[in-house]
């Protein structure tokens, strides 16, 4: 008989990370275009308002990952949404570039937080012999608000305007708030003056990474990088080449792909282990990133958003499961925010990385590149973990 797996916990978990995705989204998206509008920014101080968030979110997920067993994820959780639901409103008060550029620093740390707790509590209360099955759905909850926030973010932003999405993104916070009462998790906190607290208060490296989970997190920040010349050179993309349209449905394409497959592939990675499902993954996220550089028609984008979401849209819930498998409970916090982290990073500096190649290779070739990249991360992943995987599986 099946470990139950669909729990009010569960559920209402993955609604809070929808939420925290969702509300990462709704500014992010347009943060840079009303930079520029209202401030008159530069096109590379746009760019750095959108990773700047990220940042905060990485610095946050490594406090959050060494403080999980202490404060507990329930209790991180209130902390970490209580910092974005109150920052929401200093939207409302900035008037400057700079001001935005370190409240979207500051704003990121509650993101980082909430989303680490977050993924904690999932990766806890999923059972160990659905863990590949549970967490593909838990990451749903990901992919669905990369595909509402982005469509939500621009349609708002030209219809109702900036403080439209900072509204909406407070209610949202609000309502997870409230949700949290909901979670009934058992105490995990530790507050004893033991001989280990004492050392854990000492800096060390291994407080803030998992060393375990280095090799997948690596892949999962070059994933992150590859993946990030889609959410920031789509749009420009798209209009270059007169395929608008088309693009605005491609996020949409990318989450029903991911709906459609998460079931199949989930029991397919619980059933024949990791390989089974990670190298399609790297030839899949390849060949879609392939078909957006050669797109000349919008079926070619659309199909390209079916190889993405079979590519990088299988990865992180997968990834994720791998990071995980061997954490002992103590170092789950850890663990998450070291995968999550670098996977962040991978996304938030991909920008700029792949901005410094877009002089000199121009729309097309950087997809052409990001396709080789997806590769060769292939080649890494079998040297780093592939080739060990049948032995740990």
């Amino acid at each position: 008989m099946k470990e139950k797996l669909w729990t009010t916990t569960f559920v209402v978990n993955m609604l809070l990370n929808f939420i925290f995705y969702l509300v990462f989204y709704l500014p992010t998206v347009v943060i840079g275009t009303m930079a520029m509008e209202r401030y008159h920014a530069s096109a590379s101080i746009a760019g750095i308002l959108s990773g700047i968030f990220i940042v905060g979110g990485f610095i946050a997920r490594l406090w959050a990952g060494n403080n999980m067993k202490r404060l507990g994820a329930k209790k991180l959780l209130y902390i970490g949404t209580l910092i974005y639901f109150l920052l929401t409103f200093a939207y409302f008060f900035v008037h400057s570039v700079v001001l935005l550029l370190i409240l979207r620093l500051v704003h990121g740390l509650g993101f980082g937080i909430a989303a680490t707790a977050s993924g904690t509590l999932a990766g806890a209360i999923v059972p160990s012999s659905r863990r590949g099955e549970g967490i593909g759905y838990y990451a749903l909850s990901v992919t669905l608000s990369s595909a509402v926030g982005p469509f939500l973010s621009m349609f708002l932003y030209r219809t109702s305007g900036f403080y439209s999405l900072i509204w909406i993104s407070a209610l949202l916070l609000f309502i997870a708030l409230v949700g949290i009462f909901f979670i009934h998790v058992e105490k995990t906190t530790d507050s004893s003056n033991s001989v280990d607290n004492k050392v854990h208060k000492k800096f060390a490296w291994s407080n803030y990474f998992e060393k375990e989970a280095l090799p997948i997190s690596l892949i999962a920040f070059l994933i992150g990088i590859s993946y990030s010349s889609i959410l920031s050179f789509m749009d420009a993309y798209a209009r270059n080449i007169h395929l608008s349209e088309a693009a605005s449905f491609f996020f949409l394409v990318y989450a029903i792909t991911v709906l459609l497959s998460r079931p199949i592939t989930g029991r397919v990675f619980d059933g024949f282990g990791d390989n089974f499902v990670m190298y399609p993954t790297y030839l899949f996220f390849a060949l879609g990133l392939l078909l957006i550089g050669f797109a000349h028609s919008g079926w070619m984008l659309l199909l390209a958003a079916i190889f993405i979401g079979l590519g990088y849209g299988s990865f992180s819930p997968f990834g994720q499961a791998i990071a995980i498998r061997n954490s002992e409970a103590h170092r789950l916090g850890i663990t998450t925010s070291t995968f999550f982290g670098f996977m962040d990073m991978g996304v938030g500096f991909g920008p700029f990385i792949l901005g410094m190649f877009m002089p000199l290779l121009g729309y097309r070739n950087l997809y052409f590149a990001s396709a080789i990249l997806a590769l060769l991360i292939a080649v890494i992943y079998h040297f780093v973990h592939g080739r060990h995987a049948k032995r740990e599986n």
